[in-house]
């Protein structure tokens, strides 16, 4: 009984949230109709959705290149055998700050081109929005370090040994880590 409680209780949710949309009653008929998306940017100014991207679970920002001030990649690094936190901050333009465990500065810097390029593209082949969201399965490497990646709307995270082969490319395409 419980569950037919359960299910009327839905059904009767999306009817009545059904009715709260726009109304497409012959009352406006003064109103031309709307074109469809399908041949046009939509309401966003993006293009229509070809029905091959990413699924519903997709970030707004996956599959769009950064502007130069905006982040293309935020890394966390911790462990290791001193058991120190960094965190490299890569912006869309190439260029860098590398953050403390306190989120005080350490270093910055401008990733030349040839780096820049290599790293969007390590980033674009370890296709986050299909990656598991934290990477396991791999070999305990002792004082190795743990990985936490955000990038176009996606986080993904993975002990060192852990990590796909893609994202050990996005690791190695990154800037270094130590402060010196």
């Amino acid at each position: 009984m419980r569950t037919f409680r359960a299910v009327a209780a839905l059904v009767l949710g999306a009817a009545l949230l059904t009715g709260c949309g726009p109304s497409a009653s012959a009352d406006n008929d003064d109103t031309p109709p709307k074109a469809s998306t399908a041949s046009g940017p939509g309401p966003t100014g993006s293009a229509p959705d070809s029905g091959t991207g990413p699924g519903p679970t997709a970030s707004p920002t996956a599959g769009r290149l950064p502007a130069p001030g905006e982040t293309l990649v935020r890394v966390t690094r911790s462990g290791g055998f001193a058991g120190q936190t960094h965190t490299l901050i890569v912006k869309g333009d190439g260029s860098w700050t590398l953050l403390d465990a306190k989120a005080k500065q350490q270093r910055t810097g401008t990733m030349p081109e040839a780096g820049l390029a290599t790293l969007r593209t390590a980033l674009q082949e370890a296709d986050f929005a299909h990656l598991p969201r934290i990477a396991t399965g791999g070999p305990t490497i002792y004082d190795g370090y743990h990985y936490a990646f955000a990038h176009g709307g996606y986080e993904v995270a993975g002990d060192q040994g852990s990590l796909p082969p893609a994202l050990t490319k996005v690791v190695d395409a990154l800037p270094s880590f130590t402060a010196g």
